[in-house]
This record gives structure tokens, sequence and C-alpha cells, in this order.
């Protein structure tokens, strides 16, 4: 979302009733959420995704954490994918999944393009980007299981 009377993207609040009340289109995602397994669990579908690249910032490790936090980063790159056509539930379910602290902000792509990114805000960042490869090996099949158990939870007829 863009103040009238700014060029800067406007931080949308994490966690607040309002953070999809603009409506955001594409999602860049980064870490967990460009492996279909997160997104099938979570959504019950793949979107589409174009592999683009965020230059400025990083995908960070985070402390006590298996997902990353993209962070400002000069001279960095995070690279992932562009999701344009998620549905308006689709938004609200991921929105639900990030962690309470990501700030919803729409950045500046290569290619020109624009997308809206869960930003990770100041602390429990590490100085080494996170790695797909070790999350996928060491946590994706439990991390994935858990947001299955939770939609069949869901969806069950209450007794």
């Amino acid at each position: 979302m863009r103040h009238p009377h700014s060029e800067a993207p406007v931080a949308l609040t994490a966690g607040s009733r309002d953070r999809l009340a603009s409506e955001p289109g594409a999602l860049f995602v980064y870490g967990t959420l460009q492996f279909p397994t997160v997104l099938e669990a979570l959504i019950g579908r793949i979107p589409s995704g174009r592999p683009t690249a965020a230059p400025g910032w990083r995908a960070a490790a985070l402390e006590r954490r298996v997902y990353p936090g993209l962070v400002a980063a000069p001279g960095s790159t995070a690279t992932g994918l562009l999701m344009e056509d998620l549905t308006p539930t689709e938004w609200k379910i991921l929105d639900d999944f990030e962690d309470d602290r990501y700030d919803l902000r729409e950045i500046t792509l290569a290619e020109g393009l624009t997308g809206w990114a869960y930003v990770w805000p100041e602390g429990e960042v590490l100085p080494y980007n996170w790695q797909a490869d070790y999350f996928a090996d060491r946590h994706l099949a439990a991390y994935t299981a858990r947001f299955k158990a939770r939609v069949a939870q869901r969806e069950s007829p209450a007794c």
C-alpha cells in the first residue's frame, strides 16, 4: 500500500485486522512457501509462481527458527517466486500462517516488478543466509506434516 503523499511503501502491521485490507496482488515468497508441499498443505493447491529476485534484500537465517526472514541488505539479492494468482481466501490463510512479527510490504523486485513480501523486523537475524537445501533435508517433512494435521483437524466434522 502506498501512502498518497509518499513514494515509499508503507508497511502493513503484522497481526493487525486490516493487514490485507488493501487487497495485495502478487506475493514474493523466499522461504518455506517456495516448497510445493508446504503450499499444498496450507492452501490445498500449488499456485503458479515465476522465479524472480529482490535486489537489496536477503533471506536471513533466524535464531531458533527453521524459516527465514527477509531483511534489507544492500549488495545482496534474495531469490524466490512471485505468486500472482492467489485468491483472497488463500491470502488470508497465508497471512494467518506467517509469524505475527512480519510486516507485509510492497517491495521492488528484479525486472521492474513489484510484489508484496513478509519482511522480518530487527532482531534474531543471523549473519548468514537461510539455506533451502538444509531446510528440505532436515525440516521439510515435519514442517509440512504439522500443517497437514492442522488442515485435517479444521476440516473434520464435529462430533
